[in-house]
């Protein structure tokens, strides 16, 4: 099993100061390279304080420029809110600046209020086509010369300047229908998934609408699975209760967005009511204690194996729930020191 991180420039509220966040996520991926991890994963997300990431090239280019190792991707770009020309040279030239470290991640976003600012009029629910049209036109584009007259984007012959430099940019599809996991096995695409705080069964779920698709396809796919969990390592009680206050926190403010409750002032969402939330986001402590990657480094390696026997090829650590920039260090570090040497064997056999 092969480890990404996924981090975000987060604030909770506006006493957070903008600089050391910044300097905080960057000092965050620098360990991940260090230590080995394949992929830092950069979201998009606009208008919000707990996501800053209006262009996740950005960011990727930043921490490319920091790190030797690691890979940067979009984890993901939303293919509605860009125009084909413009994603596929923002994506090249971050491969051209990294030295051919791009992994380029499309999806079809998640909260209607951002589709209701930057894409009005469309519902997030038909979103899904945007990408779809987008994925094998961006790989056109890094071909050479495309005249396009799609259902979406229409315009005359065109080319992405730059082309990335790697022959064959890895891609990726965030997938949960079972329409979204047939396209990523037909255009061969990578697929990450993030059962959010559900049970163990809601990734199984999603390996097993991965096993019907590649049957579907004939069984010929040859791409990574990645699971994606908020995770946090404890060594205390201390920041286990700190971590549990964090993610109930932040679960609150994904609830306003998920649910559309709430508004949301100066970029910060309110707080949903914690009794208000349901179906994906649940915040029972026990509950999020199991389900999530939380727990001692024998805890998070137990957790982790079952995760691999299910055939989990990369697992996405996902760091950011507005937990103290402190205790996400300590949390990274146990991970790095306890549980990434439990798979030393399996990361060198994936190499």
């Amino acid at each position: 099993m092969k480890f990404h991180i996924a981090i975000n420039l987060e604030r909770m509220d506006d006493t957070t100061d903008m600089l050391a966040m910044r300097d905080h996520t960057l000092e965050m991926v620098k360990m991940a390279d260090k230590a080995g991890f394949e992929v830092a994963w950069a979201a998009e997300h606009h208008a919000l304080e707990m996501t800053i990431a209006p262009n996740p090239f950005q960011l990727m280019t930043w921490w490319a420029d920091h790190t030797t190792d690691i890979r940067v991707g979009c984890g993901v770009a939303n293919a509605s809110y860009w125009h084909p020309i413009n994603l596929a040279g923002e994506a090249a030239m971050v491969d051209l600046l990294s030295g051919g470290r791009l992994e380029l991640g499309l999806g079809s976003g998640a909260y209607q209020r951002e589709f209701d600012r930057m894409r009005p009029g469309l519902d997030q629910k038909d979103s899904h086509k945007y990408m779809q049209e987008m994925l094998p036109l961006v790989r056109e584009l890094w071909k050479g010369d495309v005249e396009h007259q799609g259902e979406n984007w229409q315009f005359p012959k065109a080319t992405s300047c730059p082309k990335p430099v790697q022959a064959d940019v890895p891609m990726w599809v965030a997938a949960r229908s079972p329409a979204t996991f047939d396209y990523a096995v037909a255009n061969d695409c990578n697929v990450m998934c993030w059962p959010l705080t559900m049970p163990m069964a809601e990734a199984e779920k999603y390996k097993a609408l991965l096993s019907e698709a590649i049957e579907k396809a004939g069984g010929n796919w040859n791409g990574t699975f990645a699971c994606m969990r908020h995770t946090a390592v404890y060594a205390n009680e201390e920041d286990r209760a700190a971590t549990m206050g964090s993610i109930r926190n932040v679960l609150g403010k994904f609830g306003n967005l998920m649910m559309k409750k709430g508004d949301v002032v100066n970029g910060f969402p309110e707080n949903v009511p914690l009794e208000e939330l349901e179906g994906n986001v649940r915040v029972d402590p026990t509950m999020l204690e199991e389900n999530l990657m939380f727990g001692s480094p024998e805890t998070v390696i137990e957790k982790l194996r079952a995760y691999e026997t299910l055939g989990v090829d990369a697992f996405i650590y996902y760091a950011s729930m507005g937990l103290d920039m402190e205790v996400q260090k300590r949390s990274l570090q146990l991970f790095i020191d306890h549980v990434m040497p439990a798979f030393e064997k399996e990361m060198s056999l994936a190499s």
